[in-house]
């Protein structure tokens, strides 16, 4: 938590955390601003003291509601701090040691920055940072409760769309070949299912800055495959919807998957599911308090392997089909954050009091035209419970609602052949 930032700060020897970039979409400004209309600005948190916010005078009330001390500059702060560093840092008491530098900001630029700082100040040590061993992460991994309330709203948001694209999908009338109808009477294609999604989830004041993933068939079987706009939705194919939502101006996500079948399913893709669902359950029943993450990963490789799929932890070299990547991760600021859950994560990755975190194992068969992944967010409480911050049920058959449909989905009687 933040609270624990100065000690962190303290034990890594950092006697300052330089943040760069706009406060919106930029999880580490957004972390200390709470985001807003600032952009190219300069945060410097020293050890001990309270950050200073460096923004565009023009930006400067917006850049107050942060509540932060606030340092007004007529031209970009990036380009202020670049050209007179000495002046800017010295005048927060900063002249030698380790700073960590954190931001979302064009590379070129800030390549240019780090080198005028070095220039002018050679006693200052400028220190970047491994994704899973940053500091900001570490101190980002427990959620405070309002942090929590934020990331169980997000929740709410998706897992009511998620339910109006269900009821969407099967309220779509079925042509003869069964591909699903839209209003006028045409294919109901990717494009269009992923325009409406995006509609609702704007409508509840939320955003998709890294898109979502909405894919069928054989796009199914590649776990980060988008879908092919053009694909159209047929009864019987497996459909994956993974939605990953974040307060409007790039605050807190939620991380949700289902996978779906409308009407019927084929037999090999209900085994496939009725897998991945016990595992699922599997980890969720043991999930533990401080446990260490990869552990669960490790559960689930076995159950896999003994069902005879391909896992990262028994085979070698690139896996294109069975459980293809990690159990889970951490969600905040950013979609993926600590604790991690693989084969390489470190045993310090633990479900602390606080942490958020998913759970989605899946399964991944590409030239089957199927795969099945099921992902939830949980909240490890500081009692030690773990909970679901949005309850949506685990259906993988949907049954269709329209006549047409219903029609079009009953299996077809199979041909008496003569003797």
């Amino acid at each position: 938590m933040k609270s624990d930032l100065d000690r962190m700060m303290r034990e890594r020897g950092y006697v300052a955390v330089l943040v760069l970039g706009n406060a919106d979409h930029n999880p580490a400004m957004h972390y200390f601003t709470g985001g807003g209309h600032v952009r190219d600005a300069v945060l410097i948190k020293r050890a001990g003291a309270a950050p200073v916010l460096y923004c565009n005078s023009m930006e400067r009330d917006e850049a107050a509601k942060s509540g932060l001390r606030i340092a007004p500059l007529r031209k970009s702060p990036m380009n202020e701090l670049a050209i007179r560093p000495r002046e800017i840092l010295t005048g927060e008491g900063i002249a030698s040691g380790r700073v960590a530098v954190y931001g979302t900001a064009n590379v070129s630029t800030t390549l240019h920055l780090v080198d005028r700082i070095r220039e002018e100040l050679p006693d200052i040590s400028i220190v970047g940072e491994a994704l899973e061993s940053g500091l900001l992460l570490h101190v980002m991994e427990t959620k405070d409760a309002t942090e929590v309330s934020r990331i169980r709203a997000m929740g709410k948001i998706t897992t009511e769309v998620v339910g109006m694209a269900a009821d969407y999908l099967t309220s779509r009338p079925v042509d003869p070949e069964e591909v699903l109808l839209d209003e006028g009477g045409a294919p109901l294609t990717i494009r269009k299912m992923k325009s409406l999604i995006e509609r609702w989830v704007l409508e509840r004041g939320a955003s998709l800055p890294d898109g979502f993933i909405l894919s069928i068939g054989r796009d199914a079987g590649v776990p980060h495959s988008v879908g092919e706009p053009e694909d159209v939705f047929r009864l019987g194919r497996t459909i994956i919807l993974d939605l990953f939502p974040a307060e409007d101006g790039g605050g807190y996500f939620y991380d949700f998957t289902r996978t779906w079948s409308l009407g019927y399913a084929d037999p090999e893709a209900q085994g496939l599911y009725d897998e991945v669902r016990r595992a699922y359950a599997r980890v969720v029943e043991n999930l533990d308090l401080n446990a260490a993450f990869t552990e669960y990963n490790r559960m689930v490789c076995d159950e896999f392997h003994a069902g005879g799929h391909k896992t990262p932890l028994h085979s070698e070299g690139v896996l294109l089909d069975g459980y293809v990547h990690s159990l889970g991760h951490g969600v905040g600021l950013n979609i993926h954050e600590r604790p991690f859950s693989s084969p390489t994560s470190s045993p310090n990755n633990r479900i602390k009091p606080g942490v958020v975190f998913t759970i989605e194992p899946g399964l991944y068969y590409p030239e089957k035209q199927m795969g099945v992944r099921i992902e939830d967010t949980y909240w490890m409480s500081p009692e030690g419970k773990a909970e679901v911050l949005a309850e949506y049920p685990y259906d993988f058959v949907l049954p269709m609602k329209s006549k047409r449909a219903v029609r079009a989905a009953r299996p077809k009687p199979r041909r008496r052949e003569k003797k």
